[in-house]
């Protein structure tokens, strides 16, 4: 019997994903992780107004969410001070990210991303045919001006940051990323991927004019606002983009239950400022645990800590296996030479002292 007849392209790419849930590697390992600290989630929870207004949405599940997510976006939209039309709601920044590619990609088509971030964007452009064109990072950080270099040389029409970044934690100051709008080509637009902001230093953020066709920002509320669970993710652009987007999108893909946590927890700014200092407090915890082990903790505007193991991308990778043996779930980066090191999310006190206890037995094992 025949099978499905799958398109050429789909065909050709390889079964792969960009990450392995720590799910599947529970099932793999037949037991749970003590300690989860390798999906950059927030291990301090939602707000309690968000968990009160998804309880009180549940007995409306078998409504449709909104498909306008009408509320969501003018919550937004205030918050940001915009409009409305410049605000569009999607199944977090990936969901967001495969529309955007959907909208603008056609195969054969240039994009630009640094070698090594997030591999998520590399997969929906592979996914739609594009042309993949990667520029190294600049020590720990992306490279704004390499980046745009490379979108002139090629002809993007997509070029990826993200700002802070994801695996390293570094970031660049709003004149950076200005600096870089300003010096895109023509018909170039920027994927600038600020799913972290909120809890990098003051002055990070770029001031981006609501109406500049150039950029497209990407927020979600899986981060600070501890709501990964329910895949909620915003852009900010023109509303000419924001419109296009109506062409493509899953118009029901945003439930009721979604939609009411998300705008609870967006109304609750002082849940998100303890959070802030607990990740303040978490990230601190973490570079003192990694120095004490003798390894080097990058500085970090994000939720997570980059710590330097110090050799190469073996020694790291035996790192990450011996804390999963020990019950600890962490990542690394996947490209040379960011992959020497782990990545270790922000937790509570009782995951950092699972860590603290695992990783110098973790980093003996895999010394051996």
């Amino acid at each position: 019997m025949m099978g499905p007849r799958y398109t050429e392209l789909v065909a050709g790419l390889p079964s792969s994903v960009p990450f392995v849930g720590p799910e599947a590697q529970e099932r793999a390992r037949g037991a749970g992780f003590a300690a989860r600290l390798g999906a950059n989630e927030s291990r301090f929870g939602p707000s309690p107004r968000a968990v009160a207004a998804m309880s009180a949405a549940a007995g409306e599940a078998w409504m449709y969410g909104d498909p306008e997510a009408y509320e969501l976006r003018e919550a937004i939209a205030a918050h940001h001070g915009v409009t409305r039309a410049h605000v569009l709601v999607g199944e977090g920044i990936d969901g967001i990210l495969g529309n955007l590619v959907r909208l603008l990609i056609a195969p054969g088509d240039a994009v630009v991303t640094s070698d090594g971030a997030y591999p998520t964007f590399n997969f929906h452009v592979a996914g739609f045919g594009g042309v993949l064109h990667k520029v190294p990072y600049a020590g720990n950080h992306e490279d704004p001006a390499a980046l745009v270099a490379k979108a002139a040389e090629v002809g993007a029409k997509l070029v990826y940051i993200a700002n802070p970044d994801n695996p390293m934690a570094s970031w660049h100051g709003r004149a950076a990323i200005e600096a870089m709008i300003e010096a895109l080509p023509e018909g170039c637009l920027l994927a600038l991927d600020e799913a972290y902001v909120e809890l990098a230093p003051e002055g990070t953020a770029a001031e981006v004019a609501a109406d500049d066709p150039r950029v497209i920002r990407l927020r979600t509320f899986s981060k600070g606002h501890g709501l990964a669970g329910l895949r909620v993710g915003y852009a900010l652009a023109a509303p000419g983009l924001i419109s296009a987007f109506d062409k493509v999108r899953n118009h029901f893909g945003m439930g009721r239950i979604a939609q009411a946590g998300a705008l609870a927890a967006l109304q609750d700014q002082g849940w998100l400022d303890e959070v802030r200092a607990k990740v303040a407090a978490s990230r601190e915890r973490l570079a003192a645990i990694a120095r004490e082990s003798g390894l080097e903790p990058l500085p970090s505007a994000t939720n997570f800590v980059t710590m330097d193991c110090g050799g190469d991308g073996a020694l790291a990778r035996a790192v990450v296996q011996a804390l999963g043996r020990r019950g600890i779930f962490v990542r690394m980066p996947f490209v040379a030479p960011h992959d020497r090191c782990i990545r270790v999310s922000c937790g509570t006190g009782a995951d950092l002292d699972l860590f603290a206890a695992a990783l110098p037995e973790a980093l003996a094992e895999a010394r051996g």
